[in-house]
C-alpha cells in the first residue's frame, strides 16, 4: 500500500515513541499531526521534526473529549483528510497496591484508558471515510503482570481488550485496528533519561518502522496485537 500523502494523528507525540513515529512516518512521505500537553515541548519536537509544511503541532490533553474533538477537527480542517491516528499518550505509576495514591490510580486510567477512547471516539467518523488505521501503543504490561504494576497493569490490560474489540467493530468499515505491546523502550518513560546505558532497549525509531511497515502491508491482512521486546536483555 502506499502511504506518501496519508495523513497521521499522534497523541503524545512531542517525545519518545510517539516522536519516533512521526519521523518514520515524515521519512515515509506522510502528513504528520502530533499532540501533547504542553506546547512548548510540541514545539521543541517541531524543531527536531525540521518545522516542514508537513507537521502540524497541536495542544491537547487526551483525558478530555472536547480536546481530541478540537484536535481532530484542526486535521481535518488543515488537511482535508485523517488515514491514521496513533493513541499513543500514556502515564505510569509503580508502587505496591496498598501504598498506590488514588491520584495516581485516577490519571492512569483517565490517560490510558479514558484518554485512548476520547481519541477514538473524536477520529472514527473520518477514519471510516478514509477506510483508515487506528494504531494504539498499549505494553507487553498488558499481559503480563507484575509487582507494584497493578495500577498500570490494569489500565494496560483493559487497553488491549478495548483495542481488540475495537478491532471487530470496525473491520466491517474497512478501518484496521492494532494493538502494538512494547518491552523495554528508551524513552523518557517513568523519569527515565535515555543515555547509552540504554543501547540494549528498543528505540523510538524501531517501533516508528514498525508501524510504518504496518500501513504498507496488503490490505486483506491486519496484524491485529503485535508483541515487541529486546532482542536480548540487560546484561549488566
Amino acid at each position: 500500500m502506499v502511504i506518501q500523502g496519508k495523513v497521521a494523528y499522534i497523541t503524545g507525540g512531542s517525545k519518545g515513541i510517539g516522536l519516533g513515529v512521526a519521523r518514520s512516518m515524515l521519512d515515509a512521505g506522510m502528513k504528520v499531526a502530533i499532540s501533547g500537553r504542553s506546547m512548548e515541548s510540541l514545539k521543541i519536537a517541531g524543531d527536531q521534526l525540521g518545522h516542514s509544511k508537513d507537521v502540524l503541532l497541536l495542544k491537547s490533553d487526551v483525558t478530555l473529549l472536547e480536546d481530541e474533538e478540537k484536535a481532530v477537527n484542526t486535521v481535518l480542517e488543515h488537511w482535508g483528510k485523517l488515514d491514521v491516528v496513533v493513541a499513543n499518550a500514556g502515564v505510569g505509576h509503580f508502587a505496591p497496591i496498598d501504598e498506590m495514591k488514588k491520584e495516581d490510580w485516577d490519571q492512569m486510567i483517565a490517560t490510558n484508558l479514558d484518554g485512548v477512547f476520547h481519541t477514538l471516539k473524536a477520529a472514527v467518523e473520518a477514519l471510516k471515510l478514509s477506510k483508515g488505521y487506528y494504531i494504539t501503543m498499549a505494553s507487553l504490561a498488558g499481559t503480563n503482570f507484575f509487582p507494584q504494576g497493578a495500577g498500570y497493569n490494569a489500565t494496560k490490560f483493559g487497553l488491549v481488550g478495548f483495542t481488540q474489540a475495537a478491532m471487530l467493530d470496525l473491520r466491517k468499515y474497512d478501518v484496521k485496528v492494532t494493538t502494538i505491546m512494547p518491552g523495554s523502550v528508551a524513552t523518557y518513560f517513568n523519569n527515565n533519561s535515555p543515555s547509552e546505558k540504554d543501547a540494549w532497549k528498543i528505540q523510538p525509531g524501531d517501533i516508528g518502522k514498525l508501524v510504518v511497515d504496518l500501513l504498507t502491508m496488503h490490505p486483506r491482512t491486519l496484524p491485529s496485537k503485535i508483541e515487541v521486546r529486546p532482542t536480548r536483555p540487560d546484561l549488566k
